[in-house]
């Protein structure tokens, strides 16, 4: 479905914290004239992106609110005046080699936008040791529902190429993989004609399979390389990066506007007219569902995401994220959680899970407190991709029990850490 453009509402929230790592320091304060594009949080440190305003107006307070996993975090809240005046401080960065193309990417604000929000400098600076064979731009888009960063794909395909050029004159590696599923036929399309004749640069497509676009799934059927527990995708020379990541930072680059905006998949069950939304980080999820011709039924669960991996939000109020790609309204029927019965022993989730795990030993060791044998099952490996919990026939809770398992683990090694120091 075509992009709309959102129409701008009246206030945006802003939180500080929409990445993995270091929040953002407030640069603004309470009655102070905004426009577009302009720094209102400062990165703090490496592991750290900067924030920048989505609309023109007011500040209306610097205050604290939850955020998307529950965590509080300080929010910039900006009454918009309707005008949508650019900064006049806007330029575009000069950058004719490495280090400079790495400080654009940090300055664009732009974050892992296939949802993990890993600052994409950090990800693109590597160790002298590291040889770097592929970059993989994952757009794979396996979730149920989401076709954002399809339309990322068809609509700013201009972005997406410059991006990868980029990607290739400034990142050394040996091959550039566009990954798309073989149900985009339109992305495609436009990624091999714009890629035709650029050496290095293919587009592979796969089955249509989910988990596919997972960055580890990814790796091994692009490359047949496994990333071992503990390593990180360098490790096996491959950087993952996400192809909506990739457009953004050329858009900065070519225009000087940072990442302002997300384009949104408003769909499910409860949305009278499900579309593709391109709408300012900090709008309220309740503006898009007014826009999609709203509600047709009293929605059981809101998610921000798909299906399998999203995150439930408390209201309509919460506000558009950098990391939102998806947000989806069901009724009561989807959103309905099923009732445990006991486990039959059938192995299905052992045969559903994409690396092999043993779901079902796990959760007995997680309900026996032993971890211990968490750590033999190689419960950090677990994707929690929820592949187990859909295929068990007996609807147990076994992706929630993964995540609460790695904690058990982390909490026993941290422990054994503690008593082998004292």
């Amino acid at each position: 479905m075509q992009s709309v453009l959102l129409p701008t509402p009246p206030t945006v929230v802003i939180p500080v914290l929409m990445h993995t790592g270091t929040p953002a320091k407030p640069v603004v304060a309470e009655g102070d004239i905004i426009k577009v594009g302009q720094l209102i949080a400062e990165a703090q440190g490496t592991g750290s992106s900067p924030v920048h305003s989505s609309v023109s107006g007011a500040v209306k307070s610097v205050g604290e609110i939850v955020g998307i996993k529950g965590v509080k975090t300080t929010a910039v809240t900006i009454t918009s005046d309707g005008m949508q005046t650019c900064s006049d401080a806007l330029d575009k960065p000069a950058v004719s080699n490495t280090e400079e193309f790495l400080n654009a990417v940090r300055d664009s604000g732009v974050v892992g936008l296939g949802g993990a929000g890993y600052p994409t400098a950090i990800k693109l600076t590597l160790k002298s040791s590291v040889t770097l064979d592929y970059i993989i731009v994952n757009g794979s888009e396996c979730e149920p529902y989401i076709t954002s960063d399809t339309r990322t794909m068809v609509e700013d395909a201009e972005y997406m190429l410059e991006g990868i050029l980029m990607l290739k004159e400034y990142i050394p590696t040996r091959n550039i993989v566009i990954a798309i599923e073989e149900n985009k036929p339109e992305a495609i399309g436009k990624m091999r004609e714009g890629c035709a004749g650029i050496p290095g640069v293919e587009v592979r497509v796969l089955p249509s399979l989910y988990p596919q676009g997972e960055r580890k799934v990814l790796v091994y059927n692009i490359t047949g390389r496994v990333v071992p527990e503990g390593a990180r995708l360098p490790d096996v020379g491959c950087v993952v990066i996400n192809c909506s990541t990739v457009a953004n930072i050329a858009k900065y680059i070519k225009t000087g506007m940072p990442l302002v905006s997300r384009r949104v998949t408003v769909d499910g069950s409860a949305v009278s007219e499900p579309k593709n939304v391109i709408a300012p980080i900090g709008a309220p999820v309740s503006a898009l569902l007014d826009y999609c011709g709203g509600l047709v039924h009293e929605p059981k669960k809101i998610l921000m995401g798909g299906p399998m991996m999203g995150i439930a939000i408390p209201d309509v109020d919460f506000p558009v994220v950098k990391t939102t790609n998806a947000v989806l309204a069901l009724n009561k029927k989807d959103a309905a959680v099923p009732a445990e019965t006991a486990c039959i022993r059938c192995g299905r989730c052992v045969r559903g899970c994409p690396t092999r795990l043993m779901p079902v030993e796990i959760e007995t060791a997680y309900r026996h407190g032993k971890p211990e044998r968490l750590e033999m099952y190689k419960v950090n490996l677990c994707l929690e991709c929820g592949c187990c919990s859909y295929v068990c026939p007996a609807k147990r809770y076994l992706t929630q029990t993964m995540i609460l398992s790695k904690q058990m683990l982390r909490d026993h090694q941290k422990s054994a850490a503690k008593g082998a120091s004292s």
